[in-house]
């Protein structure tokens, strides 16, 4: 659990990297390639067979999550930094988040191991090079206010769900698998959006609708390709082979007369 374990940290801080010197819009449109880079590291790893349709679905997938995280109003704040770096940082992000995915379904599905004992493993493994960040990063603060300067009882109950959103996500992995697990994130995102309508006021803009639909669109273009990969599987025999089958009962005939 290494692996995925550095693979997930350093991904985690390359976000970072790259917020702190893209706009958002430009962040949350590209960071949206890791459903690409996703399935792209699942046909390289896991040798996951995807028809055309599913490719099409993919790709509005990317696209409809894109326009439903796109910022309604940027006001024109964009962070003081190289956009080439930051471009640089979420491109690698992305291909990370592909990799680390599918080598931790990988690691499930290949294993008599419960979910739970790998989840620990997981974290164990994560909080060397973590750790190592926050010294590096934000050493003084540390040494001067402690580790849990700030927390209070809503931050204890965001890494409580963040803990337990972790689980779920290990058994779609589990039973499922990585791109799935990028579909019902992608629907995840537009029910959020939704509810924050109601709980913070937000503002449905044109382009939400527009990618909702597309998520929507592309979840049911997934869906059905594999209705019809099921359909292919089950069609009746050619008309050739029923042919033979049946000379091969008439045949059977002369042989139950002689046997008489």
């Amino acid at each position: 659990m290494l692996v995925p374990a550095a693979l997930y940290t350093v991904q985690n801080n390359l976000q970072y990297v790259a917020v702190s010197h893209l706009d958002a819009a430009t962040f949350q449109v590209t960071y949206q390639l890791k459903i690409l880079t996703t399935a792209l590291c699942s046909v390289i790893l896991l040798r996951t067979r995807l028809g055309g349709r599913k490719w099409v679905a993919l790709v509005v997938l990317t696209v409809g999550v894109a326009l439903v995280q796109l910022p309604a109003d940027n006001n024109g704040n964009t962070p003081t930094g190289t956009s080439a770096l930051g471009l640089a940082a979420v491109i690698l992000a992305c291909v990370l988040s592909g990799l680390a995915g599918v080598y931790f379904e990988k690691v499930l599905k290949g294993t008599s191991k419960s979910v739970w004992i790998r989840n620990v493993q997981l974290a164990l493994f994560s909080m060397a090079p973590a750790a190592v960040g926050v010294l590096w990063v934000d050493g003084p603060g540390v040494r001067r206010d402690g580790f849990l300067y700030g927390y209070d009882k809503w931050t204890w109950l965001a890494i409580s769900f963040q803990a337990l959103g972790g689980l779920v996500v290990a058994v779609v992995v589990k039973y499922a698998d990585n791109i799935l697990k990028g579909f019902a994130t992608s629907v995840s995102i537009v029910l959020s959006c939704l509810a924050s309508v109601v709980l913070f006021d937000f503002h449905v803009s044109f382009m939400f609708v527009v990618g909702a639909m597309l998520v929507i669109y592309a979840t049911y273009l997934y869906g059905a390709a594999d209705r019809v990969q099921g359909r292919a599987k089950t069609t009746p025999l050619p008309v050739a082979a029923m042919a033979v089958e049946r000379r091969g009962e008439e045949d059977e005939i002369p042989l139950r007369a002689l046997s008489k």
